[in-house]
């Protein structure tokens, strides 16, 4: 058994020319290349696939080589995992597997005896080894070509860092060096794990945020790596869907991304490292503009002016203003697809997940507190979220926006404190808390999606009189809503102020195993 440390990377098919130019690259001591065919093996009912095992043949020159993967740990492109290989004598062999329960599972019947292709691979690798220094060996590999299943086929182009020896700084040392000039952010989805999409006829489709499974024994700092890599991870899977997709969610759903590591940098505040967020932060604001802007529009377009549009179709006014939007929009979402195909992006990433992997994120198991220290922590940091929202709440007024939107803010803050601690929350009471605020959150961002409308729609409009009569339009037909949205806001600031936290517990984590 091989232990496999890998970090893979996405780079664009119009970029090759350029990472074979990288200066980082001319120090290796061996280039090579290979044209490599494999073929992936399941049943067809996915068994492999659901226990995490990957079982896979590759032409080696000719002759084939068998290899079994055990996917145990792959967190932002990181990839750690076990595997076993063994020529193939045409037919399965398992019995070089040295981990006994895997080895007598694959060898069951039900397994070994229903074993079928699924998906193949054909790329063309090109391989670097760099020595930097006695004690450290890396693998550069840039794979091009295809895979296919089921009759579909899709392009593959990404990049693998596999650490040889030496430290896991090293590696990221090197895909920082290589970011430098490309755009090379972590790559989630294996080449797997595409190709059962593929085989499956899964369709692409915006992700939203999960659960993190943080745990009572878990430090207020290992809860946070987890909370942070998820956010990461939930930022990336959608970059994709962003960057080539005209579908809004994607853009919401990196947005509501950054939002959540924001909110989790700020709750975990006073036990980060000194200077961390301070490498985070600030990458993160030219991201975070670009997306804010396109959400914006997005929201102005789908729930301003549309509705108004499609209840007075023959209004021209209204169709020369949707217009105009529109072509802000598109202007927007340029920007924000140019914003996440900068080097930068995988800057950001690559250094927070560099980050994440260090002390004191990452601990001796004999390191760990008693396990009240995570909720003592999260319980006093939910209470002062709390105290600041009712603060806010006591300052609201109904014609002054700013204090409404200020509000809103302090409740999302609350309620994406509250969604990293459910885990630690028993029964139902970390979802009914939720719900109420997501539920205020939202009736309160209509109000200030309604207040922030004539701004910008008035700078779409410019001194085009036609164009402004259509924004008196769109305002006047939205009056009622607006008018209500404000009559109810003295009820959500009582339902504010009557707001009481979950009780945190130690043995609510039992749920989830």
């Amino acid at each position: 058994m091989t232990q496999q440390i890998a970090l893979k990377l996405a780079v664009a098919q119009d970029r090759h020319g350029a990472l074979l130019r990288h200066p980082a690259l001319a120090a290796a001591t061996v280039r090579e290349q290979h044209h490599l065919v494999s073929i992936y093996y399941d049943t067809r009912r996915m068994a492999l696939r659901r226990a995490g095992i990957l079982l896979r043949l590759r032409r080696h020159g000719a002759s084939w080589l068998q290899t079994v993967k055990r996917q145990d740990d792959s967190r932002g492109g990181l990839t750690q995992r076990p595997e076993w290989q063994a020529p193939y004598r045409n037919h399965f062999d398992f019995s070089h597997v040295d981990d006994a329960e895997l080895r007598d599972w694959l060898q069951k019947d039900k397994i070994a005896g229903r074993l079928a292709a699924i998906f193949e691979t054909n790329i063309r690798r090109t391989v670097w080894q760099l020595d930097p220094d006695p004690d450290t060996r890396l693998l550069v590999k840039l794979d091009r070509g295809w895979i296919a299943s089921n009759g579909r086929r899709d392009t593959l182009s990404e990049l693998e860092l596999q650490l040889v020896s030496g430290s896991l700084d090293s590696l990221y040392a090197l895909a920082l060096q290589l970011a430098q000039r490309l755009a090379l952010p972590p790559l989630l989805l294996s080449k797997a794990e595409r190709g059962y999409r593929l085989f499956l006829n899964i369709q692409p489709a915006p992700v939203k945020a999960g659960e993190v499974p943080i745990d009572a024994a878990h430090t207020p700092l290992a809860a946070f790596r987890l909370i942070a890599v998820d956010c990461l991870s939930h930022l990336q899977l959608n970059h994709d869907g962003a960057v080539s997709s005209d579908d809004p969610e994607y853009i919401h759903q990196m947005r509501v991304a950054t939002r959540r590591l924001r909110a989790a940098l700020r709750m975990f505040g006073p036990v980060l490292p000194e200077g961390f967020a301070e490498q985070l932060v600030p990458p993160m604001r030219e991201l975070m503009r670009a997306l804010g802007q396109a959400r914006d529009l997005d929201v102005l377009m789908a729930e301003i002016v549309a509705p108004v549009a499609a209840a007075l179709p023959d209004e021209p006014r209204l169709t020369d203003l949707a217009s105009a939007l529109t072509n802000r929009l598109y202007v927007a979402r340029a920007d924000t697809r140019r914003v996440m195909q900068q080097p930068a992006y995988g800057q950001l990433l690559l250094t927070a997940g560099s980050l994440l992997l260090r002390a004191p994120f990452i601990e001796p198991p004999d390191a760990s507190p008693e396990a009240p220290f995570l909720l003592q922590f999260a319980d006093h940091r939910l209470g002062r979220l709390l105290k600041k929202l009712r603060e806010y709440a006591d300052a609201a007024r109904i014609d002054y926006p700013p204090s409404l939107h200020q509000l809103r803010i302090g409740i999302k803050r609350l309620r994406y404190a509250i969604e990293f601690s459910s885990s630690i929350i028993p029964g139902k009471a970390g979802a009914a808390i939720i719900k109420r605020l997501a539920g205020l959150q939202e009736e309160l961002g209509q109000l200030n999606d309604l207040a922030s409308a004539g701004t910008l729609l008035m700078t779409c409009a410019g001194r085009d009189s036609h164009l402004r009569e259509a924004v008196t339009l769109v305002g006047g037909w939205h009056g009622q809503r607006h008018a209500a949205l404000l009559d109810d806001i003295p009820h959500k600031l009582k339902l504010i102020r009557g707001l009481k936290l979950p009780r945190l517990s130690v043995h609510a984590t039992k749920k989830h195993e």
